[in-house]
């Protein structure tokens, strides 16, 4: 699979329920959360679906063909900031540019939008995503342990500005 064939497309019907049912499997499966972390998934697509603004609030999901592969959300925090949320890529898509791509899609979406930065919530743990986040320029500006989703997790807080 190669990143040029994979679309990126807005939200259709049974998207919420697929984004939240796949950060549930995988999570539960590769970070051991429990079903505290599906149920915030559930309550931050179900927030996204009834507030967002049109235009302004975006979400895309992969797909290659009928096939869903990932999705990433860019969400109006205020005036300046724009928030990243629900980035996740299935296991097979990964590698292959296509988070790059995706995060790029997000991040020039909020600059035309003219958020000044964009801010996200992530745990240590998640390396890969993290490692995106820094060769594109994000910093991290904050982190902490706690306890979440049945777990010991290190919150970090990473930041860009746009």
């Amino acid at each position: 699979m190669r990143a040029e064939e994979v679309a990126l497309r807005d939200l259709q019907a049974g998207d919420a329920g697929w984004i939240t049912q796949r950060h549930g499997t995988l999570y539960a499966r590769d970070e051991g959360y429990d079903l505290s972390f599906e149920a915030l998934v559930a309550g931050i697509v179900a927030g996204f679906l009834t507030t967002r603004v049109a235009g302004r609030d975006r979400a895309w999901i992969a797909c290659r063909g009928a096939e869903r592969l990932g999705s990433i959300f860019c969400v109006h925090e205020d005036a300046d900031t724009a928030r990243l949320r629900l980035f996740l890529l299935e296991p097979k898509a990964r590698g292959i540019g296509l988070g790059r791509r995706m995060l790029e899609t997000c991040l020039n979406h909020a600059r035309a939008f003219g958020y000044n930065r964009m801010v996200l919530w992530t745990h240590k743990s998640h390396a890969a995503a993290c490692g995106l986040y820094a060769a594109t320029g994000f910093r991290m500006t904050g982190q902490q342990p706690a306890q979440a989703f049945g777990r010991s997790v290190i919150d970090q807080i990473w930041e860009l500005d746009l």
